[in-house]
């Protein structure tokens, strides 16, 4: 474990936390189960909506979220949940602006994972890394791979900050931050 990446992590979702506007939505926000749970220890439990298993739903309604001034914080514990919500991702979240015809129609801070391979290789299934292949087909969006834990809080920042209505999907290494 990168214990700095880690608490970056943490830092990140405390400050997120702090904002009045934000919600996290997702998986394992509001109980164990995921790596990422751990980073959210310090988030005020009242700002967290446990979803089900239906990846394209919680997207859906983190767009709705958006389209009502709030900012969701949508977590995808891994790559390859993620990808069940890539309808609402490509087709409507990253024309946002075009759909609604607004300059600043809102946005959603996206959070995944490349799965952590390590005490136990999942296999295929939970450890991909599709940050390329988003980089191509969300051409309104920001991919930002979180490589070093220094990148994590400004990348962070940056997505809650920007006033363009640009929607940002930050992916981490699992394996850097399984506490």
């Amino acid at each position: 474990m990168n214990s700095k990446y880690f608490d970056e992590m943490k830092r990140a979702m405390k400050f997120l936390s702090n904002q009045p506007d934000t919600i996290f939505i997702g998986q394992a926000v509001s109980y164990p189960g995921t790596a990422m749970y751990n980073t959210l220890v310090d988030v005020d439990k009242e700002k967290c909506l446990e979803m089900p298993v239906d990846e394209d739903f919680q997207m859906g309604i983190s767009i709705g979220f958006a389209l009502h001034g709030r900012i969701p914080v949508s977590i995808f514990p891994r790559w390859n949940f993620l990808l069940l919500a890539t309808n609402q991702i490509v087709n409507h979240l990253n024309h946002l602006k075009e759909i609604t015809q607004s300059i600043n129609p809102g946005k959603v801070i996206i959070r995944t994972g490349i799965g952590s391979i390590n005490p136990l290789n999942p296999g295929p299934q939970h450890s991909g890394d599709y940050t390329d292949a988003f980089r191509i087909m969300c051409d309104h969006m920001e991919v930002i791979r979180l490589d070093n834990s220094q990148d994590i809080f400004p990348a962070y920042q940056h997505a809650y900050s920007r006033t363009d209505g640009t929607s940002t999907l930050l992916v981490e290494w699992s394996d850097k931050h399984n506490a």
